[in-house]
Formats: C-alpha cells, sequence, structure tokens
C-alpha cells in the first residue's frame, strides 16, 4: 500500500468553455502491489447482488396425492405410492433450485482500499467541476453546461448533496448514471470511461472512505 496524489483542476460549469479556476491535490492509499483488492470488492459486490428467486415445488408441496394409485400387487405394473412423486409427470422436483442467500463478506479497510484504488486508476478520465446548478431538469441544459456529448461513452455523474434537476436531466441519458458521493462504490467506478464529479463531493469521499 503506496499513498499517492490525485491532482485535479476545479473547472467552472457557468462557463461557455469550463475555464480552470484553480487546482487541487487529494491523497489516496493505493493498492500499489496488491491490484487484487479492487477484482474482489467487485466480485463481493455482484455476488451480493444477485437474486437467487428461482424455485421449484418438491414432492410435498405439489398438488395431488394423499390416494395410491393402484393397490400394491396384481396388476403386473411397477407399484407406485403416490402421484406426486418426482417420477411421475406433474409430480415434484428431486433436486430443483430454490430461494436463498449468498453473501460474501469483505472486510472494511479491504473495501476502502480497492474504492481508493479505483478511483486513483480514473483520475485521467475524471472532471472536476465547481457544482451543479440547474434551474430546470433539463438534459439539454446540463449537458452545454459541462461540454458533454449525449451518445458519449460511460459516464458516472457524483453529486455531494442530492440534487433532483440534475437527477432528472440525468435520467433521460442512456450511458450517464447518476449517484451521490456517499453512497459511491468501486462497481460504478470501474465500470464508468468519465467520471463527471463536483468539488464538494471530494471532500465527503475523504470523510466517508479515507479516514
Amino acid at each position: 500500500m503506496a499513498i499517492k496524489t490525485i491532482e485535479y483542476s476545479v473547472l467552472d460549469s457557468f462557463s461557455p468553455t469550463n475555464e480552470t479556476l484553480n487546482t487541487q491535490s487529494f491523497s489516496l492509499d493505493v493498492a500499489d502491489k496488491a491490484k487484487y483488492v479492487v477484482h474482489r470488492a467487485v466480485k463481493t459486490a455482484k455476488a451480493n447482488n444477485v437474486q437467487l428467486t428461482r424455485s421449484t415445488k418438491t414432492r410435498s408441496e405439489v398438488s395431488g396425492g394423499g390416494r395410491k394409485p393402484w393397490k400394491q400387487k396384481g396388476l403386473g405394473r411397477a407399484r407406485a405410492g403416490s402421484n406426486r412423486s418426482p417420477l411421475w409427470a406433474g409430480g415434484g422436483v428431486i433436486f430443483g433450485p430454490k430461494p436463498k442467500s449468498i453473501y460474501k463478506k469483505i472486510n472494511k479497510k479491504e473495501k476502502k482500499l480497492a474504492l481508493q484504488t479505483a478511483l486513483y486508476n480514473k483520475q485521467a478520465q475524471i472532471s472536476v467541476f465547481n457544482k451543479f446548478e440547474l434551474e430546470q431538469p433539463k438534459t439539454s441544459q446540463f449537458l452545454k453546461n459541462l461540454g458533454l456529448e449525449k451518445d458519449q461513452e460511460r459516464t458516472l455523474v457524483i453529486s455531494s448533496v442530492p440534487n433532483n434537476n440534475l437527477q432528472l436531466a440525468v435520467k433521460n441519458l442512456q450511458n450517464f448514471k447518476y449517484i451521490l458521493a456517499s453512497q459511491l462504490n468501486v462497481t460504478e467506478i470501474v465500470k464508468a470511461h468519465k467520471i463527471i464529479i463536483d468539488e464538494p463531493s471530494f471532500q465527503i469521499i475523504k470523510e466517508t472512505y479515507c479516514d
């Protein structure tokens, strides 16, 4: 593990050319040699989000039964005790799927280290703006203010505080994802090709994930 610094320029979201207001730095703990922590964090999150809700009925749950289909001897047929037997059409399933939950654990320190490492590795794709302010939830205004394209690659928009107008504006864009800084996770960072973030979010990330 090594302490590394992200240097970023704060852009003016109200400027037509997104002029640079100032330059800031942000220190992170980065898994320099143990990069597997990012992979482990993503795999853990993916496994914990799976909903294993498929279900089949066993012989005790299917309808029917109760009465022996035919007598035990004398008919030349194989003996049968119930029409709910898995051997019968419409009977129960022997080893079918049942709802269950799978929970994989990852240590808090490991999870924080993975998030900081992923954030550091994405520093070239991060654009920091001084603030997000939209008078109306207009997608065109959001794209124009930040100098973005509608059909660009997957973009993650991180806001420091809930912003309803921003959320509604982003909702119309297929490749855009809106998330709060306090809800940041490794999976969204890894999947994003570009990250748009406001300046106060870095302080929230530092307090939430780096202390």
